[in-house]
C-alpha cells in the first residue's frame, strides 16, 4: 500500500482484498502503567490466586494506585486470569433437545510410539515490558514439542 501510488487509497485496497480501515488502525500500545500494573497483579496471582478483581483492585489500591475495577478487569482478561473458586458449571449437558456429548477420545487409549497422540497448549509469558503468548504443540509419548510458535497479542 501506498499513499503516493496513482491508484488510490481505496482502490489499493480493493485489489488487495484489504478492508480500507484497516489501512488507517495505528495499533495502540499497551501503556506503561497497564505493564506496571500486569507485573504487579502477576506477582500477587501467584501468591493469591483466590483473588478475584474486586480484591486485586482493593490490593493495587493499598499500594497507591488511583485505578478502578474495570481496568483490572480488562487486564484480568488480557492476561487470561480467573480466580479460584466456584463458577457457573459448564460441564453440566444441556437438558433441551440436541445436545451432543462429544467423548474423550484418548481415554482408554495406551500411547505406545511416537507421533500416535498430540497436544497442544498456550500460555501467556511477560516479556520485559510486555507479554507474549506461547503455543507448543507436543507429542504425548515422547514429550517431545513437536513446534511452537511465539506472538505479540
Amino acid at each position: 500500500m501506498d499513499k503516493n501510488n496513482k491508484l488510490s487509497v481505496k482502490r489499493q485496497c480493493e485489489l488487495l482484498e484489504v478492508c480500507r480501515s484497516s489501512f488507517y488502525y495505528v495499533h495502540q500500545e499497551v501503556s506503561s502503567l497497564n505493564h506496571e500494573l500486569m507485573k504487579l497483579i502477576d506477582e500477587q496471582y501467584l501468591e493469591t490466586p483466590f483473588y478475584g478483581v474486586p480484591r486485586m483492585t482493593a490490593y493495587l489500591r493499598s499500594l497507591g494506585y488511583l485505578i478502578n475495577s474495570k481496568r483490572i478487569r480488562h487486564l484480568y482478561q488480557m492476561m487470561d486470569l480467573h480466580a479460584i473458586g466456584s463458577r457457573s458449571n459448564t460441564s453440566k449437558p444441556h437438558k433441551g433437545k440436541g445436545h451432543t456429548i462429544f467423548p474423550y477420545l484418548l481415554r482408554n487409549v495406551e500411547i505406545t510410539r511416537p507421533n500416535q497422540a498430540w497436544s497442544m497448549d498456550i500460555c501467556y509469558v511477560p516479556v520485559g515490558r510486555g507479554y507474549m503468548y506461547l503455543a507448543a504443540i507436543i507429542d504425548l509419548y515422547s514429550r517431545y514439542i513437536v513446534g511452537w510458535f511465539l506472538s505479540k497479542p
